[in-house]
């Protein structure tokens, strides 16, 4: 996948900004690490990037990102002490916003970081045999067809 590399490097930077920092800070203190890391590893970074939200070719807001990294993966970034299913669904909807088909919603406000990986479009988990993610949806039809 083209982004799996990309969101590799956003998040080791992220986890060496919370074993950096800690959890304690507000939002932005994690934001300005964590941009300051990814342009150290040469990568563009767009900070409260304004984004306009359409409604039948209506503009009907706008809402700002926290981050877009090489204009390719949204990033998402939370202080708080658990993720919820709201912040997953936010972070749905600012990529249907951009046409962006990565995000990032990372969480440094835990004793550890969370992070979930989103796409725009919706891609079933596919189940390897070991019963474990990751096994393409061709890897799974080629193998159930092998003795």
């Amino acid at each position: 996948m083209e982004h799996e590399q990309l969101t590799a490097r956003i998040i080791g930077c992220a986890m060496l900004v919370q074993r950096t920092l800690g959890a304690g800070f507000l939002e932005s203190v994690y934001q300005n690490a964590l941009a300051h890391e990814l342009r150290a590893m040469g990568l563009l970074v767009e900070r409260e990037k304004r984004i306009q939200v359409r409604y039948r070719n209506v503009v009907v807001g706008d809402f700002c990102a926290d981050m877009v990294i090489d204009s390719r993966v949204l990033i998402e970034t939370k202080a708080v002490r658990s993720l919820t299913p709201s912040h997953e669904v936010q972070l749905v909807n600012y990529l249907a916003a951009t046409g962006i088909e990565v995000g990032l919603l990372l969480n440094f406000g835990a004793e550890r970081l969370e992070l979930r990986r989103k796409t725009r479009t919706y891609r079933a988990k596919a189940i390897g045999r070991d019963g474990q993610d990751g096994q393409d949806e061709r890897e799974r039809r080629s193998s159930a067809t092998i003795p």
